[in-house]
């Protein structure tokens, strides 16, 4: 079984992602990672500082933000809330459980004030979902097609 690595703020965005990314390429990679962490809640996630397994599909094109300060204060701020570090290494059910625990969906906006995808009020519903013990949406047919 290989690990996820992912960085702070990705935990989150994950709750959040409905099928859109910054790319074709950046799409297929998230909607993989999704679909894995979803049907296998067992999956390993090791927790990791900067760039992680969904910047590595960023666009070239563009702003490569996954190395600004402002993206590893969010990280910092989202390990924080889950009492989670760098280095830390658990099942996806484990991170899924510290969601449950220490967030509510108004977090979101606290925590990722300056993100561009907030406005889609997705990751929102996504912690709702969590904290109600409810599945993220079924995403598997767009994984497979």
């Amino acid at each position: 079984m290989s690990v996820i690595r992912l960085r702070g703020h990705h935990l989150l965005c994950l709750l959040g992602y409905r099928g859109m990314g910054y790319s074709e390429e950046y799409v297929e990679n998230m909607t993989r990672v999704y679909v894995t962490l979803n049907r296998d809640g067992s999956t390993v996630v090791e927790l990791v500082e900067g760039p992680d397994d969904l910047c590595a599909k960023f666009p070239c094109s563009g702003d490569y933000h996954c190395q600004n300060e402002s993206v590893d204060a969010r990280d910092k701020a989202v390990f924080r809330k889950l009492g989670l570090h760098v280095g830390d290494t658990l099942p996806w059910q484990g991170v899924l459980d510290r969601i449950r625990a220490f967030t509510q969906p108004g977090d979101i906006a606290t925590l990722c004030e300056s993100c561009g995808w907030r406005s889609y009020g997705v990751c929102e519903e996504g912690v709702g979902l969590v904290i109600q013990g409810l599945p993220l949406p079924d995403l598997e047919r767009k994984a497979s097609k």
